[in-house]
């Protein structure tokens, strides 16, 4: 019962909370509201097919010993990978399937996305494995086989939580242009590829050329910074003749257009591209098409273990929105919640308990 003395003053206060709560179910119902026509894209996937060993350092003491700039990515050959893995041999160390597109793949079909992926493995037990996992996964795996040992990349992974990656890529970098056919293509309606790719421009160009043959719309990830800085012009050709939508951190997106994360989003999709992702780590991300404009916010209360995957398990979440239809910016959302869910597992695979809470939070099925 309200008191008379107080009838006013305590009726405007419940209409005050009574409007926040409907805004925070209007908010949860944004998230959880499926578009009107589902379109379900299905999606491949091309990129290195490596194992991933993780190993969480005490310090970066082993990052300096051995010289590696912390969170950039370093290919090195296969002395220097025996090399690392030797120093690392008596640490914890994790063994998962890793790649940039691949993980990106496996995210999405776990999302219930229909996808394949092209990639090149050693005939050995990792390549054995990795193709295994992709399976368990849902996903279609295209592999062909090489003499070469299968990739591997080692994650080494700072008190921060920043990691920092040397890649052998061993029969990955065996992946030629001539492996691909028009027939891959087919029957996908969206490309994604990773800019680790780009030691073989060959191989990325003749790939895009043959996805937009088959009309399929291209993603591109830019993978790291150090790879833009190295392939700035190459890049900026292939963005501006073929992708449709771009994922960029704010470090490469910086070493793209020299420019902050917001400003960089503008110029990419005002030159480069139809819808520019800009994440921003802690700061979430910009997602920018046209006139639209979309800040979205990283999800609350996460305590980051490992950041390995944030980008490629963000663009999993984003291609699902995307795929199915969704407003731009609940496909940022949906890229935050999978990402802000990924950085606190070691590596780049969570269990299905996760995954689960995941489908449930944003009503994928």
């Amino acid at each position: 019962m309200l008191s008379h003395g107080g009838d006013k003053k305590q009726i405007h206060e419940l209409i005050i909370e009574i409007v926040k709560v409907l805004s925070n179910i209007a908010c949860r119902c944004n998230m959880r509201r499926k578009p009107k026509e589902r379109i379900m894209l299905k999606i491949l996937g091309l990129g290195n097919a490596l194992v991933d060993v993780l190993t969480v350092l005490d310090s970066d003491d082993l990052l300096q010993k051995l010289s590696y700039p912390k969170g950039s990515m370093q290919l090195v050959g296969k002395e220097q990978s025996v090399e690392l893995q030797n120093a690392i041999h008596d640490r914890e160390r994790f063994f998962v399937t890793g790649g940039s597109a691949s993980n990106t793949i496996a995210g999405l079909a776990k999302l219930g996305v229909s996808c394949g992926f092209i990639g090149k493995v050693g005939e050995d037990e990792e390549g054995s494995f990795f193709g295994r996992d992709m399976k368990s996964c849902g996903v279609e795996p295209f592999l062909i086989k090489s003499d070469l040992p299968t990739g591997v990349c080692v994650s080494l992974i700072s008190p921060d939580s920043e990691r920092t990656m040397i890649t052998y890529l061993g029969a990955a970098c065996e992946l030629q242009s001539v492996d691909l056919k028009l027939s891959q293509f087919q029957g996908y309606d969206l490309f994604h590829i990773e800019g680790y790719l780009v030691q073989n421009y060959d191989l990325i160009e003749t790939a895009l050329k043959l996805a937009k043959e088959a009309g399929l719309k291209i993603s591109l990830d830019l993978a790291s910074y150090n790879v833009v800085e190295d392939n700035l012009e190459f890049l900026h050709r292939i963005t501006s003749e073929y992708v449709d939508i771009i994922f960029a951190n704010e470090e490469e997106a910086k070493s793209f257009t020299g420019l902050a994360p917001n400003e960089a989003a503008d110029l990419l999709a005002e030159k480069y591209c139809e819808i520019a992702v800009v994440k921003k780590g802690k700061d979430g991300s910009i997602i920018r098409r046209g006139e639209e404009v979309y800040e979205v916010l990283p999800l609350k209360g996460v305590e980051a273990v490992d950041t390995t995957g944030a980008g490629d398990l963000y663009a999993s979440g984003f291609l699902c929105g995307y795929s199915n239809g969704h407003s731009l910016k609940y496909c940022g959302e949906l890229g935050a919640l999978v990402s802000g869910n990924i950085v606190q597992v070691v590596g780049t695979k969570m269990d299905e308990i996760r995954w689960n809470a995941i489908r449930a939070e944003s009503c994928v099925d």
